[in-house]
């Protein structure tokens, strides 16, 4: 029956690379479609394969507030990525296969709410797409993002760290270790969405034991507890033992029994760095455990002359952060936020964001209002400079989905002041997610954009 199938997206974008030697490239995908192929994974009746389709401009705005414009920082390339999460998103939703794989390139989990280029080879957050996307097609409210990378999914984090309806757990390489230099314990969440953000930082070298324990002992049962809609793996395979750029020890059988106990709704490729002795085991691992076929006998040629031992110590360590971290979890409706975060109208904080692709420092300044009606609108000041010339400084506010009207009246007199002022931004933008439309006003041309998503039910 077609509902039992799993559905599956390859799109390995041949047209884009950051430079033809870069570790993420097409051949990333090419190996592993040879080996499933070869497998005969795609003539099975578990699996059916769907071709890509296109992400809007205004899907891409719903999420990103791209300088200048949205065509400024995507490729079709991108794109085509972000569309397949959607199209296997729809078909999930309708009923039409149980769950998907989108095995696609360029990745996103780097991607921040403000993008002014690349950084991590990440220009635009492809799962953030999908759960606004889910959310205004579909009314699905809440959503789980389980981020599987060796780096922490820090432009993820960053777009829902003040959303309540959106859990995001990363387990990854320590950052004091590895790019991008966060996810630590202390990163919770914003004072309306504590503890919806969990970070594990991993030490290097640890093995699927550790894995499993994570996932056993915190991943599901703060899963399990939060009871989502829909629930997507940010799909990085770079924990593998011969990732190139990662550190860490796990095995094909450890991401295929991971994704087997996680059963999320849809998995979206991020890194993976080996491309000839890792990617076509896990991405096929990760395929056949979501189709429900026996992934047993899936192994790495090299495996047997590997012996993997735990650090005895190092273990204890993350046992001791899981206890931790799943006590904060169980106790977050007891917590003085107010203590944590202080009171007032608004909680702002200061950020620092590197572009490691482009070289762009950038500079934040983000308030967001504290409303007990609702989420609360969101205000971000950013200063890009690129080393040359000034800097782009951009006034962005993002209003949530089911903002009151207090807070949607304040939101958009923010956007006005923003324009009126005709010296400190060159770029005034603005989402209103309750209504779906986007604004965006780009001072040097004079001249004002407006963006709004299809009607209801179209």
């Amino acid at each position: 029956m077609r509902n039992k199938q799993t559905g599956v997206i390859f799109f390995p974008a041949f047209d884009w690379a950051i430079t033809p030697t870069h570790p993420e490239r097409e051949e990333r995908l090419l190996y592993t479609r040879d080996q499933i192929f070869e497998e005969g994974l795609l003539d099975m009746p578990e699996i059916a394969e769907f071709p890509p389709k296109l992400a809007t401009i205004h899907d891409i705005a719903r999420v990103h507030f791209c300088v200048p414009r949205v065509q400024s920082q995507v490729t079709e390339a991108h794109m085509i990525a972000a569309g397949a999460a959607l199209s296997l998103g729809d078909s999930i939703i309708k009923g039409e296969i149980k769950n998907g794989f989108a095995m696609v390139r360029p990745p996103g989990h780097h991607a921040m709410r403000v993008v002014h280029g690349n950084r991590g080879f990440c220009n635009i957050n492809n799962e953030a797409v999908l759960v606004e996307y889910l959310r205004r097609r579909y009314g699905i409210k809440k959503v789980a993002i389980v981020d599987s990378d060796v780096h922490h999914g820090d432009g993820t984090q960053e777009i829902f760290y003040h959303d309540p309806n959106v859990l995001f757990i990363s387990f990854h390489q320590d950052g004091r270790t590895i790019y991008p230099g966060s996810g630590f314990t202390h990163e919770l969440g914003g004072p309306g969405a504590f503890a919806r953000t969990i970070n594990i930082p991993l030490p290097p070298g640890m093995t699927d034991r550790t894995f499993h324990y994570v996932v056993d002992n915190l991943v599901l049962p703060v899963i399990s507890d939060f009871q989502p809609e829909f629930i997507i793996n940010s799909a990085g395979q770079d924990n593998h033992y011969t990732d190139p750029l990662g550190s860490m020890k796990f095995t094909a059988q450890g991401y295929a029994e991971f994704t087997r106990k996680l059963n999320p709704h849809l998995a979206v490729l991020e890194g993976g760095y080996a491309i000839e002795t890792a990617l076509p085991y896990v991405n096929m691992s990760i395929l056949m455990a979501l189709a429900g076929i026996n992934f047993s006998n899936v192994r790495e040629p090299d495996l047997a002359g590997n012996s993997f031992k735990e650090n005895p110590d190092r273990f204890a360590q993350v046992q001791r952060m899981v206890e931790e971290l799943l006590a904060v979890w169980q106790r977050r409706d007891q917590t003085d936020i107010e203590k944590i975060f202080g009171g007032g109208k608004f909680y702002q904080r200061k950020k620092y964001i590197y572009y490691d692709t482009d070289y762009i420092e950038e500079e934040q300044f983000e308030k967001v209002r504290i409303c007990g009606a609702c989420p609360g609108y969101l205000i971000i000041e950013s200063k890009a400079h690129r080393g040359y010339g000034e800097p782009a400084r951009v006034l962005a506010i993002s209003i949530p989905i089911d903002a009151c009207q207090n807070c949607q009246t304040e939101a958009y007199s923010w956007y006005d002041r923003g324009i009126q002022d005709k010296r400190q931004y060159n770029f005034v933008k603005l989402q209103d997610k309750s209504t779906d439309t986007c604004l965006s006003y780009d001072r040097d041309k004079k001249q004002e954009w407006k963006s709004e998503g299809p009607k209801p039910g179209v």
